[in-house]
């Protein structure tokens, strides 16, 4: 496997990482309007949300755009892990039934 699918595929679990710093945020209460936007986590996640932009622009110079596709919708597997355990929300049968289809839907195109 090529090191530019590998960039690939830390950015999808970057880009996870960043979505719940944004959830984590959005759930805690601010002083102000400013700070719900301006706070460290939020920073942190659009930082690494233009890490992984400039990463993927990078590896799709050698990543077939059949590939790219189907590796960045890794994202919402990762999320799911992530929600339940950071977040500890709970595991609903639709949750699990959209994350199979997403594996299956991945598994299908790559055999």
């Amino acid at each position: 496997m090529s090191n530019f699918i590998y960039i690939m595929v830390a950015g999808s679990f970057l880009t996870a990482i960043s979505q719940i710093l944004l959830k984590q945020s959005a759930d805690e209460k601010h002083d102000s309007f400013l700070k719900e936007y301006l706070n460290r986590k939020v920073i942190v996640a659009y930082i690494l949300f233009g890490t992984v932009l400039l990463a993927n622009t990078y590896a799709y110079t050698r990543v077939d755009m059949k590939y790219g596709s189907v590796i960045e919708t890794l994202a919402y597997v990762w999320i799911f892990i992530m929600s339940i355990t950071l977040l500890h929300e709970k595991i609903t049968p639709r949750k699990i039934i959209g994350n199979l289809l997403i594996v299956t839907g991945i598994l299908i195109y790559r055999l």
